[in-house]
């Protein structure tokens, strides 16, 4: 039977099996938590800012690379548009009364090269990606396209190919699962107001054949065009490109205006001169200046 002074000399003893398991343990996990520190401390980073900084520069790098190579690409194919929409215009001038329909499905056979050949090519290179990015890299092609087609589908039919219409044309040549590239209305405008250009020498040529009938026509239509126009261009938003080419364009609409305008002062003064030769229509000054 233990007294309680043994007792309390028998705890207090260091070499009780009570105290030395205890004073064990707190020891061992003493170690285990410094040597887990010491591991932990020498670990080294497996993400750090240079290398994270390192990797987002060589991804941008990367990406740029593509992009000016896409670009190249892309003025290339603007080019070869340019070029082959200009090749249809030049077709569509030799139209006259007497070859209308074999000039006119010669430039739609034309166009319509233009479209599968080169306009696909096009579309190829920016379906799906943002393609407002390289705007200014295919913008020139696109808007010649836009030019040709109107022209030759006003003197087709008389009447203005709308952007719908154009855009619709150019459903087929993308990928139905990835975004179509589509014609902007800003591109579109642009084509429209070169297009003027191009039916004031119409225009004029058709008045030295003798065709006023077709001139007039050109005139009011071009006219229309311009006052169009000009209730839309205030509403763009500091568009130097369109406020230049709408100064060129009612340039155009003047001299068409001027053209037959002159051919009916002469045409009057023939008359009352008694004189129904109708030569008079023969070499009208080109109304440049």
């Amino acid at each position: 039977m233990f007294h309680a002074p043994a007792l309390r000399s028998w705890i207090s003893s260091s070499r009780s099996p009570i105290i030395m398991a205890s004073k064990s343990k707190t020891h061992r996990l003493h170690q285990l938590s410094g040597t887990a520190l010491q591991s932990i401390a020498k670990r080294p980073r497996t993400i750090t800012t240079e290398s994270y900084m390192k990797d987002a520069f060589a991804n941008y790098a990367g990406y740029l690379n593509e992009l000016n190579e896409k670009r190249e690409r892309v003025v290339k194919a603007s080019r070869d548009i340019t070029i082959n929409s200009k090749k249809v215009i030049f077709q569509v001038h030799r139209i006259s009364r007497d070859n209308k329909e074999e000039v006119l499905k010669k430039a739609e056979a034309d166009l319509e090269a233009v479209k599968d050949q080169y306009i696909s090519r096009l579309v190829k290179e920016l379906q799906g990606t943002d393609f407002w990015k390289l705007r200014r890299a295919y913008s020139p092609g696109v808007q010649e396209y836009v030019e040709a087609a109107t022209f030759c589908k006003f003197c087709r039919t008389g009447t203005l190919l709308d952007l719908e219409e154009l855009n619709a044309g150019l459903l087929p040549l993308s990928d139905p699962a990835i975004e179509p590239l589509q014609i902007n209305v800003l591109d579109y405008l642009l084509g429209l107001a070169d297009l003027t250009g191009e039916l004031m020498r119409l225009a004029i040529g058709r008045i030295s054949d003798g065709e006023l009938e077709f001139a007039e026509k050109i005139c009011r239509f071009s006219r229309d065009i311009y006052r169009e126009l000009t209730l839309v261009v205030p509403l763009m938003d500091n568009n130097s490109d369109m406020k230049t080419k709408m100064d060129t364009m009612l340039q155009s609409v003047l001299k068409i205006e001027n053209a037959c305008l002159s051919v009916h002062v002469i045409g009057s003064e023939y008359t009352l001169l008694g004189s129904s030769d109708p030569s008079f229509l023969m070499g009208v000054p080109d109304m440049q200046s």
